[in-house]
């Protein structure tokens, strides 16, 4: 039997990413034990962003060259605490959510600077540079889209989004959604991701990014890794136009070869599927 690898990325019609162990199914990440329990405010914040509150955690993180700031993490999603509540769903005039992404897209029409972190701890690995690099030439060759990436290997932090080492013994990674029309800053890699493929950080990272961007998991409905629904936020999830309907694992037309389906394998080849470039386009 294949293992599958629990990354809860953002799939490119769904929502977000996890780390995993060498095990059949593995979670997406190994937190520390967390003792405070989280409020039924940041809960429901969670839910209107469209991210499974089941699992939730406050953490403090530590990016490069940051001071630490308090999140709120479930899977493969970080929410920094004081932009729960800019974090719901767009909504239509029947009260549904808007093709299967958060309120808070990117800006169109820019340059997105990207850079690979390389220092110290936080530095990434050669493969990950290799995958983040084929990450960004795959968005950057989509026609008749609005954004462009710029990716530069340094040390600095000033940068739209920062790619860099997490650490640790897991495979996967964990992305912010995007705040104010700017992408979610910083793409955390896990350590374990080292020992993965090129063509498996490409896929990754891209995934990340994905999130990083706006989007959820395409198999939010029943993820392929564990078939939890991660809900629709109670106000519904609309099909991009262009893409598949159906949302189940197993159910025909569920595009089972997104970069943004919540799990993957360790045999991905990094590459969009049609529909994850009808769905980029169709929103940038």
């Amino acid at each position: 039997m294949k293992k599958i690898k629990v990354l809860a990325l953002c799939a490119i019609v769904a929502g977000f990413s996890t780390s995993c162990e060498k095990s059949d199914v593995a979670s997406e990440a190994q937190p520390e034990a967390v003792t405070e329990t989280v409020s039924k405010k940041h809960l429901d914040g969670l839910a209107e962003a469209g991210v499974n509150p089941a699992g939730a955690f406050y953490e403090s993180i530590q990016h490069p060259g940051q001071e630490p700031v308090d999140y709120l993490t479930s899977g493969d999603i970080s929410i920094a605490l004081e932009n729960i509540a800019t974090q719901a769903l767009a909504q239509d005039a029947e009260n549904n959510a808007k093709q299967y992404r958060t309120n808070n897209l990117v800006s169109r029409n820019r340059t997105i600077n990207v850079i690979g972190y390389t220092g110290g701890r936080f530095a990434l690995t050669s493969r990950m540079r290799t995958g983040l690099q084929w990450a960004v030439n795959n968005y950057n060759a989509l026609n008749n889209f609005s954004l462009n990436f710029n990716l530069t290997f340094a040390t600095s932090t000033n940068g739209d989004m920062v790619v860099y080492n997490a650490g640790g013994t897991g495979q996967g990674g964990q992305a912010e959604f995007p705040n104010g029309g700017n992408p979610g800053k910083f793409i955390q890699i896990l350590g374990g991701m080292a020992n993965a493929s090129n063509n498996v950080n490409e896929h990754v990272i891209g995934h990340e990014m994905g999130h990083a961007l706006g989007f959820r998991h395409t198999d939010y409905a029943q993820r392929r890794c564990g078939g939890a629904n991660e809900g629709q936020a109670g106000v519904g999830a609309i099909n991009i136009p262009g893409t598949p309907t159906a949302n189940r694992w197993g159910q025909n037309g569920l595009d089972s070869d997104s970069i943004m389906i919540s799990c993957f394998d360790g045999t991905e080849d990094g590459e969009f599927s049609n529909f994850d470039i009808v769905a980029l386009q169709f929103l940038y």
